[in-house]
């Protein structure tokens, strides 16, 4: 224990340490602190929802207030068309640690508990890039299978994928319980005692009252400061702080929020076993905020009657957002005393949409509801489903001087765009590996924004809340297989789909946010449609243990017209043919090439690169300019599958190599490749032309440079891939 009781100073007691120092601006690159709350509607907060709500002065119409996140709106950048990966915890937060869309995440549906992917991460690639790395609160993909009592067989422990330093829950059910000692309603909805771990040490023993958002906010104040103050003062910081609420058991604080904020008041660490922060103290589950204690509100939309005051579980559900609201505003204040403000990009925002849990017992507290304050906002539908409403959730981006204040960014945007995003801050480009793309040049109006992709699958056996706000083609409905891929400002869905002949239905959310006209029957919507039917198969592979009834679907072919040499493949736009294109129609036999002159610690993302040399060839092979060390070789073009059916794909290369077809991931052989290993794939693909891009990156000597690619179709034997399955566009 002697690691954890280093940590017994106050804030307070460290600040003239800081002054002393005099903190350091951290390299070039800027910290980074990524805010995550638990279930929290767009409709929540202020700024977002709350504050159009309370001007309509409505009083059957309650509602909450975010003065702190409201105040870092104001002072950053709101995404107002930001989606989640996925509508519940672990998937989501499986994409977002990984940086690919539900397509290819190991994580799906509702594996908790499953082991994250041992690839690259956002935290392990900005690790590599030079960045102290920090996790505090809830984790949940840690893999259940293999761990002891002391945790130290958990296969994608945090400290395993990235992670320096690991504060909070490992496992999801942890979660369900914000005072971790006490665990007050366990005996309601769960038998394991919680755990909060310090690294590979259990400290719940020492944790006697303390609400897990105070814990949190209380454990990254101390580690931002002892960073600041400590032997890597000079390395930028990425601090992943990942509250639990407002999910789950909807317990309260045991008192009012500490006055001030930052390095002198607000929450405090005190490090003292039994005393460990400044609000472990009173009575636990005993809180709520006077503002929404003493509430009334017209229930029965008579103004002749009595109001009546809000349900308690409403008065929990708003106080457990205030709280978080709270400690924004104390980390803010922090980053001012530190005088690190302008050098740290805060992002806020949310795994999911709201939900209708309160895991309280039902004979003491009403179920919960979020029609109460419409957590869900303009939209319809709440966790678990693929309506805007459970997947739309609020986003803020906060860096003084280089992201624009009062700004509202319209541009779709998706959660597996953040590990791209905090990649570029150093310079870098992502991994090829990840599905998302850099939002920078359009949160700091540098550079050329490529378009984000927003694509999201998943199954649940429920169905929608029979809300009588939600219209009536969204009440009740069978869930099952659904999918979600916005085109534009076109969102195409799919609940219980069964085939991928399955016609989507599609909304203008811009001008329909709610979802309520679909518009798919209009003769206009049958390309769009038919795109749709084709992109989500160009975006999916088969996941382990997560089958589709699209899995086996042969992948339509593209136009090569509407796809760009060298880009990302295939563009949202693209126009997708399943009848193939004659090799004469603006192609000809052949591969285009380019070199990218490194350094780069992984196989990058090409696009917006400038490569040192170009040229085409008949098939993918390796001549001089790509064999010199650090350097990147990239094919692309179009691959000519001959029949429907099966096509297996064989790739071995001395060191690194990664094959995209459209926008799938075939063969990754990049992370922990060692090289010399065959890798292979199985891809099923409909008889037409379908781009691909095959980079190669000699990261180290290991001999004379080679790679070799293979493959078989339907009714072939396995051959080498040569000159006569492969075409470029001419113009």
């Amino acid at each position: 224990m002697t690691g954890y009781l280093l940590l017994g100073m106050t804030l307070t007691g460290i600040a003239a340490t800081a002054h002393a120092q005099k903190a350091t601006r951290p390299g070039k690159a800027p910290n980074i602190i990524f805010i995550l709350a638990d279930d929290q509607g767009y409709g929540d907060l202020g700024v977002f929802y709350q504050n159009q709500r309370a001007r309509l002065n409505d009083r059957s119409k309650p509602f909450e207030v975010s003065p702190n996140i409201d105040r870092m709106a104001g002072e950053g950048t709101m995404l107002t068309q930001y989606y989640v990966a996925a509508p519940i915890c672990a998937p989501s937060r499986a994409s977002l640690m990984l940086g690919v869309s539900q397509g290819h995440a190991n994580v799906r549906d509702n594996e908790f508990d499953k082991a994250l992917d041992d690839n690259y991460t956002l935290p392990g690639t900005l690790r590599q890039l030079g960045y102290s790395t920090a996790i505090i609160g809830k984790w949940g993909l840690e893999g259940n299978d293999k761990y002891d009592l002391n945790g130290y067989l958990w296969p994608a422990h945090p400290l395993r994928r990235g992670f320096d330093y690991f504060f909070g829950y490992m496992r999801h059910a942890d979660g369900h319980e914000h005072y971790p000692k006490e665990a007050l309603y366990r005996k309601y909805w769960a038998e394991n005692g919680k755990a909060v771990w310090q690294n590979h040490t259990n400290i719940t023993s020492q944790l006697d009252k303390c609400y897990t958002a105070d814990l949190w906010t209380a454990a990254a104040k101390k580690y931002i400061v002892d960073h600041i103050c400590g032997r890597e003062k000079n390395k930028p910081f990425f601090l992943y702080l990942a509250f639990e609420t407002p999910h789950a058991v909807q317990e309260l604080p045991t008192q009012a929020y500490p006055k001030g904020g930052g390095l002198h008041g607000g929450m405090q660490w005190l490090g003292t076993p039994g005393r460990m922060i400044s609000t472990a103290s009173g009575t636990p589950d005993s809180y709520t905020y006077p503002a929404y204690a003493d509430a009334l509100y017209d229930d029965d939309g008579d103004p002749s009657t009595p109001e009546v005051h809000w349900p308690s579980t409403y008065q929990r559900y708003a106080t457990a957002n205030h709280r978080i609201d709270d400690a924004v505003g104390d980390m803010l204040q922090l980053l001012k005393d530190l005088k690190i403000d302008s050098n740290t990009m805060v992002v806020y925002t949310s795994d999911n949409g709201p939900s209708n849990e309160s895991y309280l017992p039902e004979d003491r507290f009403p179920p919960n509801k979020p029609t109460f304050f419409r957590s869900f906002g303009p939209f319809e539908g709440i966790k678990a489903d693929t309506w805007e409403g459970g997947v739309r959730v609020p986003a803020i981006v906060r860096w003084p001087g280089h992201v624009a204040a009062s700004r509202a960014l319209k541009m779709p945007a998706i959660a597996y765009d953040w590990a791209p995003t905090f990649i570029g801050l150093s310079g870098q480009p992502p991994p090829e590996r990840m599905d998302g793309v850099s939002l920078l040049p359009a949160l700091t109006g540098k550079g050329v924004q490529q378009d984000p992709t927003v694509y999201i699958e998943y199954k649940n056996d429920g169905k929608t809340p029979d809300y009588s706000v939600f219209s009536a083609s969204h009440r009740g409905r069978a869930r099952n297989q659904t999918q979600l891929l916005r085109l534009g400002n076109y969102v195409g869905v799919r609940y219980d789909v069964k085939s991928a002949a399955d016609d989507f239905e599609i909304y203008n959310v811009i001008d329909d946010p709610a979802e309520r006209n679909n518009l798919a029957g209009q003769d206009s919507m049958k390309g769009l449609q038919q795109q749709l039917k084709a992109r989500a198969l160009q975006l999916h592979h088969n996941g382990d243990g997560s089958p589709r009834p699209y899995d086996n679907e042969p992948v339509p072919g593209v136009n090569p017209a509407s796809v760009a040499p060298g880009g990302r493949l295939p563009p949202a736009s693209g126009l997708a043919r399943g009848d193939g294109l004659a090799p004469a129609d603006g192609l000809a036999p052949g591969v285009d090439w380019a070199v990218y002159n490194g350094p780069f610690p992984w196989i990058p993302q090409v696009s917006g690169l400038t490569p040192a040399a170009t040229g085409y060839a008949p098939y993918p092979s390796l001549v001089d300019t790509g064999k010199t060390l650090g350097q990147v070789y990239v094919f692309s073009g179009y691959i000519m599958a001959p029949a429907d059916g099966e096509y297996h794909f064989f790739l071995t290369s001395d060191t690194k190599a990664f094959l995209r077809i459209h926008d799938i991931q075939v063969i990754d052989a990049d992370y922990g490749y060692p090289g010399g290993l065959p890798r292979e794939a199985t891809i099923v693909l409909k008889k037409g032309l379908h781009p691909f891009r095959l980079s190669y990156h000699r990261d180290h000597d290991q001999g004379e440079p080679f790679f070799k690619l293979d493959w078989n179709g339907p009714g072939e034997t396995r051959k080498k891939m040569g000159a006569a399955d492969f075409f470029r566009a001419t113009r």
